[in-house]
């Protein structure tokens, strides 16, 4: 019988994870473009463009955060996700549906 360990592909994790942040980042950018989508819809006010250039931002904060953890994933033994990176991802998130949810009501 071997240990828990010694038969796994430790291959297969990374590409995993690697996948879902690319499904995440693809989710985050269709929340991004219908959220500056309604807010450029509306009637040109300086508030409407504020929140469209934020919504903007944070999308583009994201996909930096983003595309460096795929970079990272790429190695052979990636490290693992740094707090600092795993707070700006989940805030990013959660702004950009915040904003998404303003945009909608």
């Amino acid at each position: 019988m071997t240990a828990y360990g010694e038969g796994r592909d430790a291959g297969l994790q990374p590409e995993r994870t690697r996948l879902a942040w690319r499904r995440t980042t693809l989710a985050s950018s269709v929340v991004a473009v219908l959220a500056l989508r309604q807010a450029l819809r509306g009637s040109g006010r300086p508030v409407e463009v504020a929140g469209a250039a934020v919504i903007a931002l944070v999308w583009l904060a994201f996909l930096w955060v983003a595309h460096r953890r795929i970079r990272e994933l790429a190695t052979g033994r990636p490290p693992g996700l740094a707090p600092r990176a795993a707070v700006a991802a989940v805030a990013c998130t959660v702004a950009l549906a915040l904003f998404a949810m303003t945009v909608i009501i």
